[in-house]
């Protein structure tokens, strides 16, 4: 090899480390672990007949810029026509959350037998919630 070459080389080095270093922070986003939101005795759950919640777990994720408890929420219409639910979320600590499924009915209500599913961030709570009462509501046509 000649000096040329070797400068080169040396000179490239520098610049992939000074890449590395310097992107070394954004490093991919760590897969969140979902996990339940509190054991079964702490959920209260207030379901109205015609909707059944199919899923509902914690994740917790980054949004505006810090670690904050999600609730991944699932509600089925078993009803036989279609429907809208307004889902509330409330925490011991006096934090709520909610909101309606769909949020938008643009494209229709929920038709029988579909699921819709919603993620709702908690703001300022960043572990597990403890006490937790879930309320979800048919809304007038």
């Amino acid at each position: 090899m000649n000096q040329s070459n070797i400068k080169f080389s040396l000179v490239l080095f520098i610049f992939a480390a000074g890449v590395l270093a310097l992107t070394g922070g954004m490093t991919l986003a760590r897969a969140a672990d979902v996990f339940p939101c509190a054991k079964a005795s702490d959920i209260t759950r207030t379901i109205a007949p015609e909707a059944s919640l199919e899923a509902f777990t914690c994740i917790l994720k980054k949004w505006e810029g810090a670690d904050t408890l999600h609730f991944n929420v699932a509600v089925k219409n078993i009803s036989a026509e279609d429907q809208r639910f307004k889902v509330n979320i409330f925490l011991e600590n006096g934090k709520a959350v909610g909101g309606l499924l769909p949020r938008k009915i643009k494209k229709g209500l929920i038709k029988p037998g579909d699921t819709a599913k919603f993620t709702y961030p908690v703001k300022g709570v960043t572990g597990p919630p403890g006490k937790i009462e879930i309320l979800v509501k048919t809304m007038s046509k």
